[in-house]
């Protein structure tokens, strides 16, 4: 057997006979030669040329005390300009922008800085999307803002970048009132907490005998100790009839060792405690003006309201009718499904609501609600349908979908 034929320059290759290879090494060497020629006998076709769909494209890389941004370089002698991030600053980027051509802007933020930013060139009129840093990641020698906010712009204007979501303006400030209304709450339970903890520094074990401290019964005792009573007997007093403690389990409870400085905290914490509540009534009123003209709106449903599955009042939840309002805002009552009370009701109601079509308007629209610890089991037991969109809250995990499109 001769040597083994290869291309010129594999002088050291072709001088190595087969025969004296070992079969691993001999087979190596013929999946190379066949690679190297078929590589060789490949051509490459004429490929088309990359060509902007979006001419009226600018950029802005956002930062917190300046804006970078880039437009056409062939609309202006200053393709790049920077920008404050004064209200007038961003008024001046919005002339630049219309007096340059542009139509559509995108912009790669973190945080919050980029609010102001969308909201002034939203209200322009300019087409703006916000980018997510992963689906636009800088090439190799693009590391300055300069670079970033021209580079940016170039794959804005090949339609190369995919805006994040963001809801219409009245969906936008749905949201922005239960984000708020949730962190009140959170506020809330802080203070909770303070105010269990110096009942138990007094030895007061009032949340052994009373399911929640926020109750009825537990507030009127806290109220009672802040006002200065201190009487046992008087205190077992204002149990409430459906409490499930009698009134001598109560009085044992509440036999403590009073220090003022026990006191003083109980008293803070039920202060701030009333504080959040107070404003988390505000947000509730503020939720029902806007659902109440976003159901104005739309088309009246069909049907009546079925009754409430369940009539105990939940904790934290909203002051006003829930369920009446979801009901004239989408044609169907989802506090229905098990686990999705009247707030994750309105969560889930406004992320259905953004699109033009709502739930009463897509009959092929399926809910599924169940615990959070169960969301690993929801997919291995194939019980959510395909297009499906996963909506998590704190205490459970909802699934919107249908069978023709996504629904968020």
């Amino acid at each position: 057997m001769g040597a083994c034929e290869l291309e010129s320059g594999d002088v050291a290759l072709a001088a190595i006979p087969i025969r004296k290879m070992t079969i691993g090494v001999a087979q190596t060497l013929l999946l190379i030669i066949d690679w190297r020629i078929a590589m060789a006998k490949r051509t490459t076709g004429h490929r088309p040329e990359l060509k902007p769909v979006n001419v009226g494209a600018a950029a802005i890389d956002i930062g917190s005390k300046m804006h970078m941004a880039a437009v056409n370089p062939a609309s202006t002698d200053m393709p790049v300009r920077s920008f404050g991030t004064f209200t007038q600053d961003l008024h001046d980027l919005a002339d630049w922008f219309g007096a340059c051509g542009v139509t559509s802007v995108a912009m790669e933020s973190t945080g919050i800085y980029w609010i102001p930013v969308y909201e002034i060139l939203e209200q322009r009129g300019f087409d703006v999307i916000l980018v997510n840093a992963r689906y636009a990641k800088n090439v190799p020698g693009r590391k300055t803002d300069v670079s970033d906010a021209a580079w940016l712009r170039e794959l804005h204007s090949y339609g190369l970048l995919r805006g994040s979501f963001r809801p219409d303006a009245e969906i936008a400030t749905l949201r922005a009132y239960l984000r708020q209304r949730e962190r009140l709450v959170e506020y809330a339970a802080a203070h909770i907490q303070h105010m269990q903890k110096a009942l138990m520094e007094m030895n007061l074990q009032l949340h052994h005998v009373v399911t929640d401290i926020t109750g009825a019964t537990g507030m009127r005792i806290i109220r009672a100790i802040v006002a200065g009573e201190r009487n046992p007997d008087v205190l077992a007093t204002y149990r409430d009839v459906r409490c499930h403690s009698s009134i001598e389990t109560i009085r044992a409870a509440l036999v403590g060792n009073d220090r003022h400085e026990h006191v003083f905290a109980l008293t803070q914490s039920l202060e701030l405690y009333d504080v959040y509540q107070a404003k988390m009534l505000d947000c509730d009123r503020k939720l029902e003006v806007l659902i109440a003209a976003l159901n104005n709106k739309g088309a009246k449903p069909v049907g009546k309201l079925s009754k409430p599955r369940i009539k105990t009042k939940q904790v934290n939840t909203p002051t006003f009718d829930v369920r009446s309002a979801l009901f004239g805002l989408l044609g169907v009552d989802l506090t229905e499904i098990h686990g999705l009370g009247p707030i994750a009701g309105i969560e889930a109601g406004r992320r259905v609501r953004h699109r033009s079509e709502g739930v009463g308007e897509c009959q092929a629209l399926h809910f599924l609600a169940v615990p959070c610890t169960r969301q690993q089991n929801l997919w291995r037991q194939g019980v959510v349908l395909a297009h499906t969109k996963i909506l998590q809250s704190r205490s459970r995990t909802v699934a919107v979908g249908s069978n023709n499109r996504r629904a968020e």
